[in-house]
């Protein structure tokens, strides 16, 4: 039976368009291949999108309830100098915030991850981009003035006007049609230079509208040039901005392939010891060494390394679209937390006020003594330091404030709070992924979509003795390597995506509606997915649903019957192990029983 399966029997399958199918419902035939199309707005797909919105809007629901009435009666906006949240920035997309001096490579980076230039692009070996440019999906190629995108209803960025023309008018959108910008947004900074003219031309405070970026990006990259290790005192002003949110940044030491071996090795560590004096961690900070852009590496000494450092990276950037859930829940968390310790220091502070006379005598010494007061409110209602506001920054709002109009503390009201971070943020916690979900949970509630990455096979060239560096596959006498459904599986990778598989994988719901449109019977089906299926997981990989599609028509336009057991030539090299796996535990019941 298994011999009608040998791989000289697929050149027809792979070469030859499927016969048309009868669907069985009368609508026509549809053949193998045409199925996939029909299922490209699927049940699943928009599950995951509908979950997704349901945690946005109960975190707006939290917000709205719990927190916005604290942060106005306290004046968190004033003393944060953070705007109220709006209902956009719990919708928006996932932010990756690009830093680094001039001409270290940030916008060559974007246009890398890209694979494509974008409107309003300027790359060149001096300070080119002088503006904040923030890159977003749309229909069609255009700049986007920052006045527009500061007042925009559906963009995250309303609270940018804060900063007043001067700024606006060195902000920018940049739209244009991309996979890439579907799942995230990018946005570019302008390159610091050391001095204090830049500083004092810009118009604006430069390290401020860093930190209102940082607060809302998913992940922050710090770029650096090999030959450029030195950190100028804006940036070490704007490293400073990112306090608090150490947990999103990682570094880049780009344009690595310039230097030899050696050279890397001293610049690596002399860029490490920078980064320890500036960023005020216990931990150390993620580097990522390598030459991020599309051209051939100048140097091949330290190519493996060059290579699997960049597809570290690129996996931080994959999964952003399915963190961004818990980075929006931490967020809130975080700012939950300041708003109780801002509403207990106001509450205190207006407790300490005389009823008639000598209001702005005690105000003055409540101020000067504001480091004690503060040690006294952490004590007095268990709060953590880490949640108290710079004390400096403070007590210079608290000059141009009257004491004696802030409102007492209402403690129904942080008691909201309470609630909100001991029983309503679990509660939503619980449909993120946990390591006690089981795989089929787990996929289920993974969110959809992940960032398409560059690919980087041409720039580093083949591995050696890999054999998936030639285009045409092993050869059949490489057993470990060789699968007989490869030219299948380029062929079928587009209709595979047409589907929409959610991180990589097709939902029950989809896979079964792709199979049922063959027109095969449930018992036939039932065989199929058993051998397709081979991680037991439910869901089908690429891989899987090619098998699948295989046997499918195998059946149908040929008349085989379904194998007991798969050929090996027809398992996928990265399936055997686990089916090699599968087996010896199988074997091992048997005997037991």
């Amino acid at each position: 039976m298994t011999s009608l399966y040998r791989p000289t029997g697929e050149a027809s399958f792979r070469n030859t368009p499927p016969a048309p199918l009868d669907t069985g419902s009368g609508g026509g035939q549809v053949g193998v291949s045409g199925v996939v199309s029909s299922a490209m707005n699927s049940a699943a797909m928009q599950d995951a999108a509908d979950r997704t919105a349901r945690i946005a809007a109960k975190l707006k629901e939290i917000y709205k309830r719990s927190v916005l009435p604290l942060e106005k009666k306290y004046q968190y906006d004033y003393f944060y100098e953070s705007p109220f949240l709006t209902d956009v920035e719990f919708d928006a997309k996932p932010q990756v915030l690009l830093i680094g001096q001039y001409s270290v490579g940030k916008t060559s980076f974007i246009r890398y991850l890209l694979g494509r230039d974008f409107p309003g692009q300027r790359i060149g070996p001096e300070p080119t981009t002088d503006r904040f440019t923030v890159l977003i999906n749309g229909p069609e190629e255009r700049t986007i003035p920052g006045n527009a995108l500061s007042v925009h209803p559906d963009m995250p960025f309303r609270g940018l006007d804060r900063f007043g023309v001067s700024f606006l008018s060195r902000f920018e959108g940049s739209q244009l049609p991309s996979t890439v910008l579907k799942s995230i947004t990018l946005v570019d900074t302008p390159g610091i230079l050391s001095g204090k003219k830049q500083e004092a031309d810009r118009g604006y405070d430069f390290t401020k509208v860093v930190s209102w970026f940082a607060e809302r990006a998913d992940l922050i990259i710090l770029l650096f040039d090999a030959h450029k290790l030195d950190i100028s005192d804006e940036l070490k002003r704007a490293i400073d901005a990112l306090k608090g949110h150490e947990d999103k940044v990682r570094c880049i030491l780009n344009k690595a392939d310039q230097i030899n071996r050696q050279q890397l090795m001293r610049v690596y560590g002399a860029l490490l010891w920078s980064l320890g004096k500036t960023i005020s961690t216990p931990e150390v900070t993620r580097v990522y060494v390598g030459s991020f852009w599309s051209q051939p590496l100048s140097n091949n000494d330290n190519a493996q390394l060059f290579e699997e450092e960049e597809r570290d990276l690129m996996k931080d950037f994959a999964i952003l679209p399915r963190q961004s859930a818990v980075r929006k829940i931490n967020e809130l968390v975080k700012r939950i937390r300041k708003v109780k310790t801002l509403a207990h220091i106001i509450g205190y502070l207006k407790s300490q006020m005389p009823t008639l006379v000598g209001k702005e005598k005690k105000q003055a010494k409540l101020i000067t003594e504001l480091p004690t007061h503060f040690r006294i409110i952490m004590k007095k209602y268990n709060l953590s330091p880490g949640d108290f506001p710079d004390i400096n920054a403070f007590s210079s709002k608290l000059k141009d404030v009257k004491f004696s109009d802030f409102s007492s503390l209402n403690p129904a009201m942080v008691d909201g709070l309470d609630k909100a971070l001991t029983v309503d943020i679990p509660r939503l916690m619980e449909d993120l992924p946990s390591e006690r979900d089981t795989p089929e949970e787990l996929k289920d509630k993974l969110n959809p979509g992940l960032v398409p990455i560059p690919s980087t096979s041409g720039k580093f060239g083949p591995a050696y003795g890999d054999p998936i560096s030639n285009p045409f596959g092993a050869e059949q006498s490489d057993e470990g390597n060789y699968w007989a459904l490869l030219d299948s599986a380029e062929r079928l990778l587009p209709s595979f995506e047409a589907l929409n598989p959610v991180g990589g994988f097709l939902s029950p719901d989809v896979a079964k509606d792709v199979l049922m449109r063959t027109g095969l019977a449930k018992d036939q089906l039932r065989k199929i997915w058993n051998l397709s299926d081979m991680d037991r997981d439910g869901h089908f990989d690429h891989h899987e649903y090619v098998v699948a599609m295989f046997l499918c028509d195998a059946v149908i336009q040929k008349g085989r019957p379904i194998p007991d057991e798969l050929p090996p030539s027809l398992v996928p090299p990265s399936k055997r192990t686990q089916l090699a796996e599968q087996k010896r535990a199988l074997g091992g019941n048997l005997l037991m029983s």
